[in-house]
């Protein structure tokens, strides 16, 4: 009988792994997620942490109003990778999200249920209406949480917080307090930005601008008075001239009260001496405007010639009074206007004489006040003139324009009129235009006694951040920010809860009053100040007929500010947090707010560092929008790709800067995790039955694996890097450019003859698989910050499904690892040559000479062998022959081209070798697949 030929590719070590190579993540992630939550993975972790040192990310609430988009998955995966790594690392990372749940947009989504049904929803009573924003704000908490955790985010979900919990609303009501008792908190009249639309105060946070489409006018002030400073000869001349503005916005024209000029700006008395057809302006006329904007302002308003009678500067005009432009047309308007010094004035644009509403900005309140003029009433809270204002009584401000203009012509006064379009701001939630308005309300003091302004500065200056351009950002809001207007004319919130002295008007500053307020909010939540009567929070101390009940709600900046209080104080974790990270746009908000609540109540900054996020734009830098069709949903990604593709793009990205985001970068994405993913495959099945009794000390590894040894320590410092400094910038991309380059483009090639077909017990083999071990659990403990269900899946392959790689914490990677010597003759002299003679491989094989490199013999030159054996570099090259040659050539000539390899082919392992068939057992195989299958 002919004997059966041996079966030698049953004896190659083939990589074995049930890792399977589609990841399928968008059905193994929710099984995933379930497995975490039945072995209580969460109160695993918090357990050990115990007696850690102790590390709080401080989660910024999102608004439980909708569905995340994918700011908030940016936001929530970027928390979740530090604050894993910072497990890892050896802290005990205790991270409990939250959310704001009153404010204005949900009072506006419950309203559109009103407003659908024609109902008012100031007839609701306040208790049912606090009810429904309540169950509203519940519902798409519920619904947020648990669209978080799929995207693999890890916290105490159980133990979440929300701004509308008792506690939380009873926290805030007891801050406010502290402002009141410290004397910061005062009641004022000022210019706020107002939401007519909304009816109420908004803060610059809720602000958004868009370009808008104004009417723009030229209007004459007449003078009204002949005596100035100085001489009065240097003021005849100014008799019967008129001085003109220039605004935007009409509407405050019947609030005028004043002028304002530049100290030390130059300004002209010009004479009209003729005009285009269609100008409003008179021949002979005498109009006082700024020198450098007279030939703007002569071509606009059609004036064709003119004369300059004087020039002076902008001190010559203080204390002269001018005519209200309106007064020929009511008696209400028949006063005078003063002209006073602004060093707000400037020639951008006008005429450099500047219109003063003090109840319509900042700048004119400011000015005004510092001159004893009142503010007058003019404007409502929804929009229109009250019932006293001459000629525009009820009219509303968005359509007060041609009223306005149709008044001022019919007086003489309107000089010229134009469409302007420029940036104005308008309510992010209802996207109306805003107005300055004066109303009494509640503002907490910058400057004074407290020195919040002075504080929060120097708390700025010792606070890390990342990147560090925010700290300048911050600051320069906070230098130029007035004080800050806490009242809010809403009914979803939790109240100011004073009480006001009618007779002297001063708020009630009493502690035990104030800790009755908030013990009563603990157990009934803040619906208590609605249901209860004054006297049950008031006691026996004060008469509740006495005192005014206030009933503004507090701005939702300051309860999200107010945080740290009732999430970290409350329960007793530490203060300051280590972290506050959100959106760059949190420099005017949350951050600021947090501030600023934190410094005026205790002095010091609530966090550590402050690490900021770009915005996510589309693939063309667009700013995502439906009506563009551009918005990518985290939940589509979810469902098409998985949350670690997700998580991928968000740690690829550079965090900083603003991120771009849609199908084809998602597609990259994709491919890169494949990549990422099969590097894993190919370590766990080149593993396979790996035991301890097979390791390898790392002393007798070969060059090669101690060269990747220093790329580990190399890596490794990087995570270690962005531990320390909150940076994960280019980690991620440096962790698979390493999977890509070194491992699968270089070492697993050259390694896998030796890891198919050597004996077990050879000592390469043994070495590159207990290199392999090492490389396993750096790469799954590296890749688990960012990649929390892949890393999972590799660590259980490999360990057993009672495990978890989320429990464990980065290797310890010792410095004995680097070698710079060593990783510079590989990555500078050994790769090149390889690269070279691959690359002249390459072209045989094009040229149909050789199917594979294993058909190649080479030979090397000793001076370029840099240190490794003939054996060594066949591998490196992945040839069958290399023989490292004298010195037969000459410095400048090129190294020997590869060559045919003499002898036969070895069937077990493909390499052509002279001694294949030289043992009578085993005639087709080399004596190292010989010994390999005896």
């Amino acid at each position: 009988m002919t004997e059966a030929k041996p079966d030698y590719k049953a004896t190659v070590f083939l990589p074995r792994t049930e890792f399977p190579m589609r990841g399928d993540l968008p059905t193994r992630e929710p099984e995933m997620l379930r497995r975490w939550e039945e072995m209580r993975l969460w109160e695993k972790l918090r357990a050990a942490g115990q007696g850690r040192e102790p590390f709080i990310l401080h989660d910024g609430p999102p608004y439980a109003n909708g569905n995340l988009h994918i700011g908030h998955a940016l936001n929530k995966i970027h928390k979740d990778v530090i604050n894993r790594a910072q497990q890892m690392s050896g802290r005990d990372a205790n991270y409990i999200p939250g959310w704001d749940c009153h404010g204005l947009p949900i009072e506006w989504k419950v309203e559109e249920k009103y407003r659908a049904k024609k109902l008012d929803k100031d007839q609701v009573p306040v208790l049912e209406f606090r009810r429904e924003c309540r169950e509203y704000a519940q519902h798409w908490l519920d619904v947020q949480a648990a669209e978080f955790k799929r995207l693999g985010v890890a916290g105490d979900w159980v133990n979440r917080y929300a701004t509308m919990d008792f506690e939380s609303e009873a926290c805030i009501a007891g801050e406010i307090g502290k402002f009141l008792l410290n004397g910061a908190l005062y009641r004022g009249l000022r210019p706020v930005m107002w939401s007519p639309v909304e009816k109420t105060a908004l803060a610059e946070a809720e602000v958004e601008y868009y370009d808008k489409k104004d009417t723009a006018i030229y209007v004459r002030f007449p003078v009204a008075d002949t005596i100035a400073r100085g001489a009065p000869g240097e003021v005849a001349d100014l008799l019967g001239c008129a001085i003109v503005i220039w605004t935007t916005t009409p509407w405050t024209i019947p609030g005028n009260r004043g002028l304002a000029v530049g100290h030390e700006l130059d300004y002209v008395l010009l004479r009209v001496e003729a005009i285009a057809e269609g100008s409003a302006a008179v021949a002979g006329e005498k109009l006082i405007v700024s020198e450098g904007l007279l030939e703007d302002f002569c071509a606009k308003t059609g004036i064709a010639a003119h004369s300059v009678l004087r020039k002076f500067q902008g001190r010559a005009l203080e204390g002269l009074l001018f005519k209200h432009p309106l007064h020929s047309a009511d008696a209400g308007y028949d006063f005078t206007v003063p002209l006073m010094l602004g060093e707000f004035v400037t020639m951008e644009a006008g005429t450099g004489i500047v219109h003063m509403a003090p109840g319509h900005g900042e700048d004119d309140f400011l000015l005004c006040r510092a001159h004893n003029i009142a503010v007058p009433d003019t404007v409502a809270g929804d929009g229109t003139y009250y019932p006293a204002v001459p000629l525009f009584a009820g009219l509303h401000v968005y359509k007060a324009a041609d009223p306005v203009c149709n008044a001022l012509q019919a007086a003489g006064a309107l000089l010229h009129q134009a469409a302007f379009m420029h940036s104005y701001p308008h309510s992010w939630r209802s996207k109306a235009p805003l107005i300055y308005r004066a109303t009494p309300n509640w503002f907490i003091r910058m400057d004074g006694e407290d020195q919040i302004r002075e504080k929060a500065l120097a708390a700025i200056d010792a606070t890390k951040f990342v990147p560090g351009i925010g700290r300048n950002r911050i600051r320069s809001m906070v230098e130029s920010r007035p004080d800050w207007c806490i009242s809010r004319q809403r009914a979803w919130g939790v109240p100011i809860a004073i009480f006001v002295d009618k007779t002297t008007h001063e708020p009630l500053r009493d502690a035990e009053v104030m800790a009755r307020i908030v013990e009563i909010f603990a157990a009934e939540s803040a619906d208590a100040w609605y249901a209860r009567p004054a006297q049950d929070f008031l006691g026996d101390k004060y008469k509740a007929e006495d005192y005014e009940q206030v009933f503004d709600v507090v701005d939702v900046w300051f309860e999200s500010g107010s945080t740290h209080a009732f999430v970290l104080e409350a329960r007793g974790l530490p203060t300051p947090a280590d972290i506050y990270l959100e959106g760059s746009d949190q420099h005017r908000g949350w951050f600021q707010a947090s501030l600023l609540e934190s410094v005026g109540t205790r002095g010091v900054a609530p966090f550590k560092a402050v690490v900021t996020d770009g915005f996510v734009l589309d693939e063309q830098g667009r700013k995502m929008s439906k009506s563009l069709g551009n918005v990518t949903a985290p939940q589509e990604v979810n469902d098409k790709y998985g949350a670690d593709i997700l998580r991928l793009w968000v740690m690829n990205s550079d965090t900083s800067e603003d991120l771009r985001i849609g199908p084809e970068i998602l597609k990259q994405q994709a491919e890169l995790y494949r990549r990422l993913r099969n590097s894993l495959r190919w370590i766990l099945g080149s593993l396979d039955g790996f035991s301890e009794a097979e390791r390898l000390p790392e002393a007798q590894f070969s060059a090669l694996e101690q060269f990747l040894l220093h790329r580990l320590w190399e890596l490794n410092g990087k995570i270690q890097t962005a531990v320390r400094e909150h940076d994960w910038t280019g980690v991620y991309p440096a962790i698979h450019h390493f999977c890509a380059t070194d491992l699968s483009a270089f070492y697993f090639d050259i390694r896998k003859d030796s890891l198919y077909c050597d004996r077990p017990d050879s000592e390469k083999r043994r070495a590159c698989r207990s290199f392999l071990d090492i490389l396993h659990r750096c790469l799954t403990a590296w890749l688990a910050p960012a990649l929390p269900f892949t890393a999972e899946e590799a660590w259980i392959t490999r360990f057993g499904a009672q495990t978890s790689v989320h429990t464990t914490q980065f290797p310890e990677v010792p410095d004995t690892w680097r070698n710079d010597a060593l990783a510079e003759r590989w990555q500078d002299k050994i790769r090149a040559v390889r690269a070279n003679f691959t690359n002249a491989i390459e072209q045989m094989r094009r040229e149909k000479k050789v199917g594979s490199s294993l058909q190649i013999a080479l030979s090397i030159p000793e001076k370029w062998s840099f240190g490794l054996s003939a054996g060594e570099w066949a591998d490196v090259v992945i040839v069958s022959q290399v023989d490292l040659s004298a010195e037969t050539q000459k410095p400048d000539e090129n190294m020997e081209l590869p060559v045919i390899a003499p002898g036969a082919k070895c069937e077990r392992c493909w390499k052509v070798l002279p001694e294949v068939g030289g043992n009578a057992s085993h005639p087709t195989l080399c004596v190292r697949c010989c010994e390999a299958v005896a």
